[in-house]
């Protein structure tokens, strides 16, 4: 018999029905905190792995969600000349409270908030991607356009 979930993850995996995905969460027993953690923990390439990362406009003080492949770093730059403004990074408690999830464990869906939310074109070249499932010991499995369309995501070079 499987062990139940974690409640961040219960949460995740009852979110993603609500958003009419699939998905089935898979408890880790080695951290999946990092994108080279999760890679080795699903078995996939690093590119495969969905960072979730939350940024704050520096002038409306709004939450953004980048949907960012693992194999890149964010150009806060580039991406904020997209989004049309400069962005900071909020401490780790704002992040919770807007979100509900610990950093390392930030699912792509599912927060205490709405977050408009933008998704690295390199995530969508492939067929599955592994996201956090809101723990750093858990994650899903997800088709990158099903989950775009979900989160109504809009496409943004990230790198």
């Amino acid at each position: 018999m499987n062990a139940p979930l974690p409640t961040s993850s219960q949460k995740v995996k009852d979110f993603a029905a609500t958003l009419g995905l699939e998905i089935q969460v898979r408890a880790m027993p080695q951290s999946t905190r990092t994108a080279e953690e999760a890679a080795a923990a699903c078995a996939c390439d690093v590119s495969q792995i969905v960072k979730s990362l939350v940024f704050q406009g520096a002038v409306s003080g709004a939450p953004y969600l980048l949907l960012v492949s693992g194999k890149n770093r964010v150009d806060q730059d580039g991406v904020a000349h997209g989004i049309g403004e400069k962005l900071s990074r909020p401490d780790a408690r704002t992040v919770r409270d807007w979100t509900g999830f610990a950093i390392g464990g930030i699912p792509p869906f599912g927060h205490d908030r709405p977050i408009r939310t933008f998704i690295d074109p390199d995530l969508l070249v492939h067929d599955v991607v592994w996201a956090a499932a809101g723990t750093p010991h858990a994650v899903f499995s997800v088709d990158p356009k099903a989950l775009a369309r979900a989160v109504e995501a809009t496409t943004l070079a990230m790198a």
